[in-house]
């Protein structure tokens, strides 16, 4: 072996060093990606309980990882039933802390409206990418400090519009997209249930309830995605059977909408009776979806034929859809503007309900 001299080491080691400092980041670009995100769901009422936690079984891109309750109880039916880990349990006092674990990607928030802003700031802040549910708050100034705290912490923000990501519903969206039955000229929809719980947040005020917060949000996104327009003006009315239950918010609410094309739509919402219906007429033709906004089993049929395309899950199409953009770095299918646009709408027909006067939007 030839000599090394003292000076010929420590060169050999000094360029060692800098090859390593140039070389390292290479080395940590090609470190496995994550397959999957691991979400956290935040309330465990009914849609967490019978409806998404279910849907994790059928889901590609992410898994069920963590909660946050504040009843110890149902912490303990959770960790046993979906192997939840200790570390990943949280309460609302201790939510912060979900900064500092790692195992948790994506915070899903599936609360009472009214506690929509706070918790997806604070998942915001802990640098946690967000999964809403719609309503997506109770006010505008709610939805945009939620899209500011989200943009100004680099997480991405979405809403729990489960049928935008059903095949069913992009086939009506299509429809008015191509317009290849023409302009739209007239839509009529309608979505609601009777409800017949009276202490539930869905009475309450102060908590984000009434019908047209809640459900008719569906409603208002079926006129909206026929058309592929926002609406420009709009009149409402409420109405009630029960006055000593909805004494704070509407039971039934019926608001019409006006487009920049001319179209108009007639729609309908209510705690106080089961209806899922749209119903669109085009300059050659016409579409009917019933149901249109159920969990499952939406189809219709329009003079260009059956629209039927059968889904398992569309809880577990969305959050992996969702989740994938996360993982690829890609455009949300839908973004907390999407949510805002259907709060700016709704606000409006609240104001038209109360002044009994037509509306501008925009």
């Amino acid at each position: 072996m030839k000599n090394i001299s003292r000076r010929d080491f420590i060169q050999t080691l000094a360029i060692a060093g800098i090859t390593s400092a140039v070389f390292a980041p290479s080395l940590v670009s090609c470190q496995p990606r994550k397959e999957k995100l691991g979400i956290a769901l935040v309330g465990l009422g009914y849609y967490s309980t019978d409806v998404l936690a279910p849907a994790f079984a059928h889901t590609k891109k992410c898994e069920l990882v963590g909660i946050v309750t504040g009843s110890p109880e149902k912490a303990q039916k959770w960790k046993k039933q979906y192997n939840i880990p200790e570390k990943n349990i949280y309460n609302y006092q201790n939510f912060d802390q979900i900064a500092n674990n790692p195992a948790i990607d994506v915070v899903y928030v599936v609360l009472p409206p009214s506690m929509h802003r706070e918790f997806v700031v604070r998942a915001a802040k802990a640098g946690k990418h967000v999964f809403c549910e719609k309503p997506m708050a109770p006010t505008v100034a709610d939805c945009e400090a939620m899209i500011k705290a989200c943009a100004d912490n680099k997480v991405k923000l979405t809403i729990g519009y489960r049928c935008q990501h059903d095949p069913n519903t992009q086939a009506y969206m299509k429809l008015g997209r191509e317009k290849t039955l023409g302009k739209v000229q007239m839509i009529s929809c309608a979505a609601g249930y009777f409800d017949g719980r009276t202490t539930h947040w869905k009475q309450n005020k102060a908590m984000g309830g009434g019908a047209m917060g809640d459900m008719g949000v569906y409603a208002l996104q079926g006129a909206r995605l026929a058309t592929g327009e926002e609406p420009i003006l709009v009149t409402a009315q409420h109405f009630t059977n029960r006055p000593d239950i909805y004494k704070e918010v509407d039971e039934t609410t019926l608001f019409q909408l006006q487009f920049p094309s001319g179209a108009i739509a007639s729609c309908q919402t209510s705690f106080g009776m089961n209806m899922n219906y749209l119903q669109v007429n085009y300059e050659k033709g016409w579409l009917k979806m019933e149901p249109f906004s159920s969990y499952t089993g939406n189809k219709g049929l329009s003079s260009q034929g059956i629209i039927d395309f059968p889904l398992l899950s569309q809880q577990a199409k969305q959050m992996d859809e969702d989740a994938e953009a996360i993982l690829n770095n890609t455009p949300l299918l839908v973004t907390g503007e999407e949510g805002l646009r259907d709060i700016r709408v709704v606000e409006a027909i609240y104001l038209a309900a109360k002044t009994g006067k037509q509306v501008k939007i925009g």
